[in-house]
C-alpha cells in the first residue's frame, strides 16, 4: 500500500492493518521528512486517543491529515504508533 498526496510518497508498505476501512502503516514505513506534530487530539470510544500529524509536501500544508494512537486500548494494541490518513491522502496498492 501507498499513501501519496501532491505527489509526495507520505508511507509505502505491504504491512498496513486495515481497521474501519483504514489503512494504517507501520511507522517505519512514513518518510519523516513530510510530518510535522500537530497539537490535535481526538477519542475513538475503543481506540483511545489518537493524536496528528500537518503533512507538509513543498509550501503546501495538509492540517491534521493523518493520525495514529500512541497509546491504544487493548483492542487495538496492534496499531500503537501505526499512521493513517485522511483530508485528499490518496491510499492505493
Amino acid at each position: 500500500m501507498k499513501a501519496v498526496w501532491k505527489g509526495a510518497v507520505l508511507a509505502e508498505s505491504e504491512k498496513t492493518a486495515v481497521v474501519e476501512n483504514n489503512h494504517y502503516f507501520p511507522p517505519d514505513s512514513i518518510s519523516k521528512e513530510y510530518f510535522r506534530s500537530s497539537n490535535t487530539h481526538t477519542i475513538c470510544p475503543w481506540k483511545g486517543e489518537a493524536s496528528y500529524y500537518h503533512i507538509i509536501v513543498g509550501n503546501q500544508l495538509n492540517a491534521d491529515a493523518a493520525w495514529y494512537y500512541p497509546a491504544p486500548k487493548q483492542a487495538a494494541a496492534h496499531i500503537k504508533n501505526y499512521l493513517a490518513f485522511w483530508h485528499d491522502v490518496e491510499v492505493s496498492e
